[in-house]
């Protein structure tokens, strides 16, 4: 768990000088194009089941920017910040709601992460029940090495732009 969490602070810190800029131009493009608050906070259960609020930019998926910064996944860039406090990981399962029927017990073993197997294996297209098999295939089998083929698959699912 400590070398984890070395390589998400690691990888995050030199994501930064890359993502702040980013960030700063995704957020002004969802805040021309998108009514209300730049980020959006939902509830979601981290390890240990402890509840945080996960941030992401709102995006309208009907208006042109809306719909490719979630294509590219750029709405996720805010939860690099909860990488960095500890509340998510780089890899791991999908972050769920609180008291949601897939948050099991086993899921709060690891926090969630920003990308994981479902990400790269077809995002929206599984189906809900597929997604959770792969969560918990994670949970069972992660290592570091499963996070490095995790996220060298993440960058050319996100650039294939798939939804």
């Amino acid at each position: 768990m400590l070398a984890k969490r070395v390589f998400d602070l690691a990888v995050t810190a030199a994501l930064l000088p890359i993502a702040v800029p980013l960030l700063v131009l995704t957020a002004t493009a969802a805040a021309v194009t998108s009514g209300g608050p730049v980020l959006v906070r939902e509830t979601r259960a981290g390890l240990a089941g402890r509840p945080f609020g996960m941030l992401t930019l709102r995006t309208d998926p009907r208006t042109p920017v809306g719909g490719l910064l979630r294509r590219w996944r750029l709405d996720v860039l805010p939860r690099l910040i909860h990488v960095l406090r500890g509340e998510m990981s780089l890899v791991g399962p999908c972050a769920l709601p609180p008291g949601h029927p897939s948050a099991t017990r086993a899921r709060l073993v690891v926090r969630p992460g920003i990308t994981g197997l479902w990400q790269v294996g077809g995002r929206s297209e599984l189906p809900w029940e597929e997604m959770d098999v792969l969560d918990l295939h994670y949970i069972e089998e992660h290592w570091l090495g499963l996070d490095l083929a995790v996220l060298a698959r993440t960058i050319p699912a996100v650039l294939a732009a798939r939804r």
